[in-house]
């Protein structure tokens, strides 16, 4: 297969099937949720479910301070790394461009600079995270396979994203085509994985907030 060819199956067979995996995969993932349903709350209503929901997913977004004390690093560098990746991935300009072309929504782009230094930041911190596993005794007797997986199918986009932009080393073409690419394994993982978090968290928090919520008791 040549480089052209290459790229033009990331682009077509390869995108569409890491779509539909990805579609139906999360969906799936959703809907096991959904239909596991909940009993009846018998317990006298003393506040709003919703709004308990929806405080939880605010307030478990950011650490209290206990847990900021003792997990400092891993706070700090997951902070770096998730907002990394959304502006890596949702503040690019090509990236815009493509999600334009595909669901025909646009939004302005940070300049592309910031970007590619929000990139690199965004891996040095994912390094650091994979150091510290390494590193610390408890995190690495409790670490398997699926978490250097996905440590591993998240960095590869922004390594070879980086590469491609920067053009080093093989030729553009080529070098699209291993970035697309990466791109599809990460979202092939996505719904098998830990990965999912990023979907299934939001329902998760508004699920026990709002059984609190209800009853009246902060979450």
């Amino acid at each position: 297969m040549s480089e052209t060819e290459f790229l033009l199956w990331v682009r077509g067979p390869g995108l569409q099937g890491a779509t539909i995996i990805f579609v139906l995969g999360m969906a799936v993932r959703i809907l096991e949720i959904l239909v596991l349903g909940r009993k009846p709350d018998l317990a006298e209503a003393r506040g709003s479910a919703v709004a308990g929901g929806l405080r939880t997913i605010i307030t478990r977004s950011v650490p209290d301070k206990g847990t900021f004390k003792r997990s400092t690093f891993t706070v700090v560098a997951g902070y770096i790394f998730h907002f990394g990746l959304f502006i890596t991935i949702l503040l690019f300009a090509p990236h815009i461009l493509l999600i334009d072309e595909v669901l025909g929504v646009s939004w302005p782009a940070l300049p592309t600079p910031v970007v590619d230094a929000t990139t690199v930041v965004t891996i040095i911190a994912l390094v650091a995270v994979l150091i510290h596993r390494l590193k610390d005794p408890v995190l690495r007797f409790l670490s398997r396979f699926q978490d250097y997986l996905v440590w591993f199918v998240t960095i590869l986009p922004l390594v070879t994203g980086y590469i491609a932009f920067h053009r080093i080393g093989f030729s553009p073409p080529l070098l699209i085509a291993i970035h697309i690419f990466s791109v599809e394994l990460l979202m092939v993982a996505f719904p098998f994985t830990k990965l999912a978090h990023a979907f299934t968290l939001f329902v998760a928090r508004y699920y026990n907030g709002a059984i609190s919520g209800y009853r009246g008791v902060n979450s």
